[in-house]
């Protein structure tokens, strides 16, 4: 993997310096302060992953998910809706980049760990349908489910994708939670943006490091490739010739 560049560090270095802020804003009650650093997020973390090379579906993501927190900022059904809609776009572009890659984890823990975020979708959303108004109720059971598509799909990139995906299902639970009327935390909106901004910044990084490593391998000359393989086969050969003897 190449080494960042000035440009890559200050951009990640401005994001939690952001990120920082925004929730010293949470903590303290300067409303003002987290209003406007709120937005400002995740343009500078697309910044980041444009500046490091990653693909541009990621960037797009990112802007939707600036889209939804400058939406869920206003008051009301109509824009908590459209702002929903916006981070549902950006799981979208998310899904498209983790099918592009292939999947590290084997069927079959695909399969049982889908089975476990199928089960977890269900509960909650039974859990909040009593709560939730009758216009919400679809709405918001359909974009926890591609969401939970979204943090199934991010295990095929391996743990720093799949931690994301789970506190991206973390978060937009607890704001599930408060739009349900059910319990809450103390402080929530910092610990629904704490595990917000942790979220993406795991998801985007998981993305980035699997696109490059993928260059890299392709970029390889093919000797080397064919050299790797062959003390691979070579090592494997090896070890069947001394079962053999020793059997």
């Amino acid at each position: 993997m190449t080494q960042p560049t000035r440009a890559v560090r200050l951009a990640l270095g401005l994001f939690l310096f952001l990120t920082a802020a925004h929730l010293a804003a949470l903590l303290t009650g300067a409303g003002t302060l987290a209003y406007v650093t709120k937005p400002a997020l995740m343009p500078v973390l697309a910044g980041w992953a444009l500046l490091s090379g990653a693909p541009r579906p990621l960037v797009v993501a990112l802007l939707f998910g600036c889209g939804g927190d400058a939406l869920l900022q206003l008051d009301g059904r109509v824009p908590f809706l459209l702002g929903m809609a916006s981070f549902a776009a950006g799981h979208v572009c998310y899904l498209v980049l983790f099918l592009r890659r292939p999947s590290r984890p084997g069927r079959r823990t695909l399969g049982l760990t889908a089975a476990a975020y199928a089960l977890a979708w269900l509960g909650t959303t039974a859990l909040l349908w009593p709560g939730l108004e009758e216009g919400m109720r679809a709405p918001v059971a359909a974009y926890g489910l591609l969401l939970t598509v979204t943090a199934l799909g991010a295990v095929r990139l391996g743990a720093r994708a799949t931690v994301g995906g789970l506190l991206f299902l973390l978060s937009d639970t607890l704001i599930a939670a408060g739009v349900a009327h059910g319990p809450q935390l103390p402080l929530p909106q910092f610990w629904i943006m704490l595990t917000y901004t942790a979220a993406q910044y795991a998801l985007a990084d998981g993305v980035r490091r699997a696109y490059q490593d993928g260059r890299s391998r392709r970029s390889e000359p093919r000797g080397g490739r064919l050299a790797r393989t062959g003390r691979r086969k070579g090592t494997s050969r090896a070890y069947r010739d001394e079962v053999r003897t020793n059997a």
